[in-house]
């Protein structure tokens, strides 16, 4: 063979070796396709009773008729046990040995009352969640955030007005 057939051959191999390592990367997400990683579970903040329906006289009743539901929309339960529920004037909630089981949902309720897989309470005499403005923030137990859900003029763009919290 000669120096020129040689150099020639050895280009052909390494063009053919470049084109095979090619093909494997563009299939290699096909192939991760056909292994999907096991589903994450999401945890979101799926509603907010944030104005109490009827006076806000402060019972407990009253109290407990302002709430924030968290929704598990995967099928996996998952533990929210040390996860926060704030809101922008740092009312926090943390969670207490609860796992959230996979597609359900609990309600947090502002006032006192016995926790069940579907309702627990904040166990506060005074209401958290502002009628006019206000953020609810969901954290895991790291800190990070999860979701958030807010009214009022946070939906326009504009910011929190310190002083307009409506006291009730």
């Amino acid at each position: 063979m000669s120096a020129f057939a040689s150099v020639t051959a050895r280009r052909l191999a390494a063009g053919a070796l470049a084109a095979g390592a090619l093909v494997s990367v563009v299939t290699l997400p096909a192939s991760a396709a056909d292994h999907p990683r096991p589903e994450r579970s999401k945890v979101q903040i799926s509603a907010v009773q944030y104005d109490s329906p009827g006076r806000d006289d402060r019972s407990n009743r009253s109290l407990n008729r302002e709430w924030v539901e968290i929704t598990n929309t995967g099928r996996r339960a998952v533990n929210l046990d040390g996860w926060t529920l704030r809101d922008e004037d740092g009312h926090t909630f943390t969670f207490h040995h609860y796992r959230l089981d996979g597609r359900s949902t609990v309600r947090v309720h502002t006032g006192e009352g016995r926790d069940t897989r579907t309702d627990l309470f904040q166990d506060r005499r005074n209401y958290v969640w502002d009628n006019r403005s206000d953020t609810a923030t969901l954290r895991n137990d790291r800190g990070r955030f999860i979701d958030d859900e807010s009214w009022g003029h946070h939906r326009h763009g504009g910011g929190h007005h310190h002083g307009g919290r409506h006291h009730r």
